[in-house]
């Protein structure tokens, strides 16, 4: 009967079972309907979803992000902590043995009956083992806790490394654009340049003014400034990248080439897959549920708790006789059932404090959901609306082309001043660095859509319960570091 009642009460497991808080979920999103790049729904990305943009310098840069980048080390590191925690708290599932040698020189006090009288020394050769069994699931909710902690932090792995991927392949696109805005810029230059010889040889022969020559001279220099600046811009973005990749900024030339991206399909699951697809939103609701079993470790302090010890140990009057011939002692026990009766609120506020803290990881969790949903959105709104202002843009462009084409006509047949070839030259340069810089922001966009979905990752790939802990090497039982 007592054997029964005793195993019954290690069996249980206070504190409230951990359920994915509820939340609200569309059943499609707003900003889908009409745009019919986001299909098809069938597949999912594959492997690494950067080649849907089918860059092969891209593809290089991406690949090295894993080897080297230091934030991604700095991640993976933190998970291989909180995996270490959970091997800690699973070792209070165990007895703890310690053993000990002690000498002790003395001397009986004065008037006592003793075997043997005067000076007399005892080495003691101890060995001692205690206990404390989980009865009400303290250790169990422990672990319950590092291990969904260590899942959290895995995806928190995945969610830097989506990030650092995300941002250089911004930072890239970016980049490119500067590439062809530069050549852009460069190829204004000339035509200005041809502008202001033929302004030149008009002042020479009385045709124009010097006002004519002095405003095509300020066009052509203000070209080669704009083109000198976005270098600088470029520049940056290059020593960017080589951060994001954990190289210094010596060790990457990224050579110009070409702006030739175009943007890819992007597959867009359902709002309802999205909570499985996010790394941020499984490390929010992971943590959520670190913090429910960290409630039963804080109820299990009001129950009882359980300790059991033994002993055994040698006992001689001389060193060598321990090792051979010592007289040999044991007990058991203590066994001690301690019972907490005031503790002056301390466990009242840590219970508190865990139901509170409970409270705010679903706060976090829901308002992760509500921001995965929000970015899908504006990149989804982002890229439509993007794709209808760039075919706007392309007429602006084609206008203002035939604009200088058109006046500069007029001017060489005098009929037309140069302040309007000024006026259409600038307005068709700014056209042109206008249509790069919306291609760039939809592929921005693009990419930035690709990370809120996920990059194709999913739950899934979190490591289990069993997992979450790791390889326990062997070395860690012995009783001396060696490492």
């Amino acid at each position: 009967m007592t054997v029964t009642v005793f195993l019954s009460l290690a069996a249980c497991t206070v504190g409230p079972d951990y359920k994915r808080p509820a939340m609200p979920v569309p059943a499609e999103f707003k900003e889908l309907k009409g745009w019919k790049m986001a299909q098809p729904r069938d597949h999912e990305f594959a492997g690494n979803w950067w080649e849907i943009f089918d860059d092969p310098y891209l593809n290089s840069l991406e690949q090295q992000v894993d080897i080297s980048s230091q934030s991604i080390a700095q991640a993976e590191a933190q998970y291989r902590q909180a995996q270490a925690l959970v091997q800690g708290s699973r070792s209070a599932y165990f007895p703890t043995v310690t053993g000990s040698i002690s000498a002790n020189r003395f001397r009986a006090a004065s008037g006592q009956s003793v075997a043997v009288s005067g000076v007399r020394t005892l080495f003691n050769g101890v060995f001692s083992v205690a206990w404390e069994p989980d009865i009400w699931g303290k250790v169990r909710r422990q672990v319950e806790s590092d291990q969904a902690s260590a899942q959290a932090s895995a995806a928190s792995l995945q969610a830097v490394r989506l990030l650092t991927q995300a941002t250089l392949a911004q930072n890239y696109f970016q980049l490119r654009a500067f590439d062809a805005q530069i050549k852009l810029l460069n190829d204004t230059v000339e035509a200005f340049a041809k502008t202001l010889k033929i302004t030149q040889n008009r002042y020479a022969v009385g045709v124009a003014g010097k006002s004519d020559v002095v405003q095509a001279e300020t066009q052509l220099e203000s070209a080669r400034a704009q083109a000198i600046d976005f270098g600088v811009q470029r520049a940056q973005l290059e020593h960017a990248i080589a951060m994001l990749m954990g190289k210094t900024p010596a060790e990457l030339t990224i050579p110009v080439a070409a702006f030739n991206a175009k943007i890819p399909p992007i597959p867009v699951s359902l709002p309802s897959q999205l909570l499985e697809r996010r790394p941020d939103i499984a490390e929010a609701e992971r943590l959520a549920a670190a913090a429910n079993a960290q409630i039963g470790v804080a109820k299990a302090a009001y129950y009882p708790s359980l300790n059991l010890s033994g002993t055994n140990g040698y006992q001689a009057s001389t060193f060598s006789n321990l090792l051979t011939n010592a007289a040999r002692y044991w007990a058991l026990g203590p066994a001690a059932l301690a019972l907490p009766l005031f503790d002056g609120g301390a466990r009242g506020a840590s219970l508190s404090e865990t139901i509170h803290s409970y409270d705010a990881s679903v706060a976090f969790y829901r308002q992760a959901v509500l921001v995965g949903f929000q970015e899908v959105e504006d990149h989804l709104a982002a890229l439509r609306i993007l794709e209808q202002e760039i075919q706007v843009q392309a007429k602006a462009v084609a206008a203002a082309r035939k604009a200088v084409e058109l006046t500069t006509n007029q001017y060489r047949a005098g009929t037309l001043s140069y302040l309007n070839v000024n006026t259409a030259q600038a307005d068709a340069l700014n056209n042109e660095i206008t249509a790069v810089d919306l291609l760039s922001q939809r592929l921005v966009a693009a990419v930035l859509l690709v990370k809120a979905l996920g990059g194709g990752w999913s739950t899934a790939q979190l490591p289990t319960s069993d997992e979450a802990g790791g390889e326990t090497e062997w070395s860690q039982f012995l009783p001396v570091p060696v490492k």
